[in-house]
C-alpha cells in the first residue's frame, strides 16, 4: 500500500520515468472503452462484488485522469485533474493502494477538494500495468462510507485488474490487426460470457450472506477467484493468437 505521509514537490505524484510511462499509455488512449459493453459489464460487476456504489477504470494521462469507464459516478464526470484524484497516488503502488477512512485520514498527496466534494469515505485501487511493467491506470472501487478492506478483497481486486488489463491488451491487439471486426470481438467475448454470468450469480449469492467469513461466503470467494483465473487464461490465449507470426 502507498502511505500518504508527506507532500510531493510536484503538483501531483509522478512515477520515476514519466516519459516512458506516457509513451506506453498512448496505444490505450485510442481505445473507446466507453462504448464497450464488455468493459461496462465488468465494471458494474466489480462494484457488485465489493458491495460499493462506485467502480472506475481510470487511465492516468499527463495532466488529467480519464475515466474510461465508471459505474456510479455522474455520466458527465469522464475526466478530472490529475492532481486532485487518488488514482494518481494509486498509480505509484505495485499492487493495491487503500484508504479505509478518508473522513478521518485524508490523503496528503493530492488536493483534497474533489474527495471532499464527493464525500468519499473509502478508496481501493489496483495499478494497471503493461507487459513491460509501465503503470498506465488504475482499477478502483469507492464507497462514501469508511470501511475495512480484507486481504481476500485485495487479492480479488488484483485478479480483476488483471482481467481489465488483459481486455485492454486484447483491444489494442485487435485494433492493430487488419482482420479486426465486431464479429471477432463478439466471438472472443462469447468464450468468457459463461464465466461472467457465473460471477454475477456468485456476487448475488454472496450478498445474501450475513458475514463475509461464513463457510458459504468463503466458498463463493474461492469460486469467484477460480472464474477470474479462467477469464485471464482465456484472454491470454486470445491475445497470443492475435500476435503477428
Amino acid at each position: 500500500m502507498v502511505a500518504a505521509m508527506m507532500m510531493f514537490p510536484a503538483p501531483h505524484p509522478l512515477p520515476l520515468d514519466e516519459a516512458a510511462r506516457l509513451q506506453a499509455l498512448r496505444p490505450y488512449q485510442l481505445l473507446n472503452t466507453m462504448q464497450d459493453e464488455t468493459f461496462a459489464e465488468l465494471v458494474r460487476l466489480t462494484a457488485k462484488l465489493f458491495h460499493v456504489p462506485v467502480c472506475i477504470v481510470a487511465l492516468v494521462e499527463e495532466d488529467q485522469v480519464r475515466f474510461g469507464l465508471n459505474h456510479g459516478l455522474p455520466a458527465d464526470m469522464d475526466r478530472v485533474n490529475r492532481w486532485e484524484t487518488l488514482c494518481s497516488v494509486a498509480l505509484l503502488g505495485e499492487g493495491v493502494t487503500v484508504f479505509e477512512n478518508l473522513h478521518a485520514e485524508p490523503c496528503a498527496l493530492i488536493n483534497p477538494g474533489l474527495v471532499q466534494n464527493l464525500h468519499l469515505g473509502f478508496y481501493a485501487g489496483h495499478t494497471l500495468r503493461t507487459a513491460d511493467g509501465q503503470p498506465i491506470g488504475v482499477l478502483c472501487v469507492i464507497d462514501y462510507q469508511p470501511r475495512p478492506f480484507r486481504a481476500s478483497e485485495s487479492a480479488l481486486l488484483g485478479q480483476l485488474a488483471a482481467v481489465v488489463m488483459s481486455l485492454l491488451d486484447l483491444r489494442v491487439a485487435l485494433v492493430q490487426q487488419p482482420r479486426w471486426n465486431q464479429e471477432l470481438w463478439a466471438a472472443i467475448y462469447a468464450r468468457i460470457e459463461d464465466s461472467v454470468q457465473r460471477l454475477e450469480t456468485l456476487a448475488a449469492l454472496a450478498g445474501w450472506e450475513d458475514t463475509a467469513d461464513s463457510a458459504n461466503a468463503r466458498a463463493y470467494q474461492e469460486s469467484t477467484h477460480a472464474e477470474m483465473l479462467r477469464i485471464v487464461e482465456v484472454l491470454g490465449q486470445q491475445i497470443q493468437a492475435l500476435q503477428p507470426r
